[in-house]
C-alpha cells in the first residue's frame, strides 16, 4: 500500500511486478522489460494500421482497440445454483424459482467474456458481444471466434435452440446478428490467412444457428406467415409500445425489423452455407432452403403473408411495424425510425463463378425464380446480372429506395 501526496502539476511512477514466486531483484530489468513491451505493441499496431496515415486517426483507433481489448472479464453464472441457493447459506425466497432465468436452469457461465463495459455493464449481452467480435477480429481473431463459439455452446445456449440475451433475463429476444458476426470474422480471418478459412470454426457455428434460426421461425412467428415478432430488438429503445410487454390492447405487434432481422438472417446462413459446400456438397441443399426462406420472407413483408396487409406504405414509400389486435383488425404504427431502415441489412451478392461451382443450389434458385415469379419480382434484380456477372439478393428493389 503506497499513501502519496502529489503538488499540483507534479506526477508519481509506483512500478509494480507481479510474481508467483518472490525475486531477489525485482525491478533491476523493468525498464528495459516495459520498454520492450512498449516497441513490440508498436510494431503491432503498426501492421495493422498500414494502411491508416494520419496520426490522430492511428491515435483514435488505438485506443479504441485498447478499450475492447480491456474490457475483457471473467464471468460466472451457474443460474441452477443461483436459484436454489447456496448449500452452505440459507435457502433463497421460493419466489426466485418463479422469477426471470427460471427456465434457464443449464445455463452455466464460467468463462473469459468481451463486456460492453466493466464497471457499468459487468455482463454480456448476445448481440453486443456479436459487434465487439468485429473490431476484437483485427487484432486477435483467435479470441473473436472463440467469443462467437461460446454463446453456441451447450452451457449458454438453450435446448430450445434460443442464445442467451442477458443476465437481466437470458429469456429476451435480441436481433439475431450471430451469423452476420461470424461470417464478417470469418472472411477477416480468411484474408489474413492467405486465402485459408477456418471452415471447423464457420461449421461449428452454423450448425447451432440452424437450431437458433428454427427456435426463431417456431417461436417468433406466430401465425407461420414469415413475418416476425421479437419484442426489443435494440436500435429503437423508445417506441409507442413496450415491445418486451404484452399489448394494452391485446394483439401483437408485426414487426418491420424483427422480419427484416430474420431476412438477413437467412440471407447470413445461406452464405455460410455455399462457402462450406466447397468442400461438401451436402450444404447446398442447405443454402437452397435460407435461399427460398429468405424469398418467402421478402413476400410476407410485401403482401402480408396472406396478401391482405403488408408492412410497406406505397404512399409514405417506408417499411412499418403493425399492431394486430385481438379482433383481426391491423393499424399501421407510422412512426418514422430506425425500425423501417432494417430491411435495407438484407442484401447479399453472389457472383457467377459461385453459381457455376453450386449446380444443385444454382438449380433450385432458377427452378424458384421460374416456378414462383411472384417472389423472385420481390427481391432486385436476380435474373439480370450486375458488374462482374455479380447477383444482387436484397429486400428493396430500386424502386424502394
Amino acid at each position: 500500500q503506497y499513501e502519496l501526496k502529489i503538488p499540483a502539476g507534479q506526477s508519481r511512477t509506483v512500478r509494480v511486478r507481479l510474481s508467483q514466486a518472490e525475486m531477489a531483484a525485482p525491478f533491476a530489468d523493468f525498464g528495459q522489460l516495459l520498454t520492450d513491451r512498449q516497441r513490440e505493441a508498436d510494431e503491432f499496431y503498426d501492421c495493422i494500421q498500414e494502411r491508416l496515415t494520419d496520426p490522430d486517426a492511428r491515435n483514435v483507433q488505438r485506443q479504441a482497440f485498447a478499450g475492447m481489448l480491456w474490457s475483457k472479464q471473467f464471468y460466472y453464472y451457474d443460474v441452477t445454483q443461483w436459484l436454489d441457493g447456496d448449500p452452505a447459506m440459507p435457502k433463497p425466497a421460493p419466489q426466485r424459482r418463479l422469477n426471470r432465468n427460471a427456465n434457464w436452469r443449464h445455463l452455466h457461465n464460467q468463462d473469459l467474456i468481451s463486456m460492453p463495459d466493466k464497471w457499468e455493464y459487468p455482463w454480456y449481452a448476445a448481440w453486443d458481444l456479436a459487434f465487439h467480435c468485429i473490431p476484437l477480429a483485427m487484432v486477435d481473431s483467435g479470441f473473436a471466434k472463440n467469443q462467437l463459439r461460446l454463446l453456441i455452446k451447450d452451457r449458454y445456449l438453450h435446448p430450445s435452440g434460443q442464445l442467451p440475451a442477458y443476465e437481466w433475463n437470458f429469456g429476451d429476444v435480441n436481433p439475431p446478428v450471430h451469423a452476420w458476426a461470424t461470417w464478417r470474422v470469418y472472411q477477416m480471418d480468411k484474408k489474413r490467412n492467405n486465402g485459408q478459412g477456418d471452415r471447423d470454426f464457420l461449421e461449428r457455428v452454423f450448425h447451432k444457428l440452424v437450431l437458433n434460426f428454427t427456435w426463431w421461425v417456431n417461436r417468433k412467428d406466430r401465425d407461420e406467415r414469415n413475418i416476425f415478432e421479437g419484442g426489443f430488438l435494440g436500435l429503437d429503445n423508445i417506441g409507442v409500445f413496450d415491445r418486451s410487454a404484452p399489448l394494452p390492447t391485446g394483439g401483437k405487434i408485426e414487426q418491420s425489423d424483427g422480419t427484416s432481422w430474420m431476412a438477413m438472417y437467412a440471407l447470413n446462413l445461406m452464405r455460410m452455407a455455399l462457402e462450406l459446400a466447397h468442400t461438401n456438397p451436402v450444404y447446398q441443399e442447405m443454402a437452397g432452403k435460407f435461399f427460398e426462406h429468405f424469398l418467402y420472407i421478402a413476400d410476407a413483408m410485401t403482401r402480408g403473408g396472406d396478401g391482405k396487409f403488408n408492412l410497406w406504405d406505397d404512399e409514405d414509400q417506408f417499411y412499418y411495424d403493425v399492431l394486430h389486435t385481438p379482433d383481426n383488425a391491423r393499424t399501421k404504427l407510422k412512426v418514422r425510425s430506425i425500425v423501417g431502415l432494417i430491411p435495407l441489412f438484407a442484401v447479399e451478392i453472389i457472383d457467377e463463378e459461385l453459381l457455376n461451382a453450386m449446380p444443385l443450389f444454382a438449380r433450385r434458385a432458377w427452378w424458384l425464380v421460374t416456378n414462383r415469379p411472384h417472389l423472385a419480382q420481390l427481391v432486385s434484380r436476380w435474373q439480370e446480372p450486375g458488374k462482374g456477372a455479380r447477383h444482387l439478393l436484397s429486400l428493396l428493389r430500386r424502386s424502394k429506395l
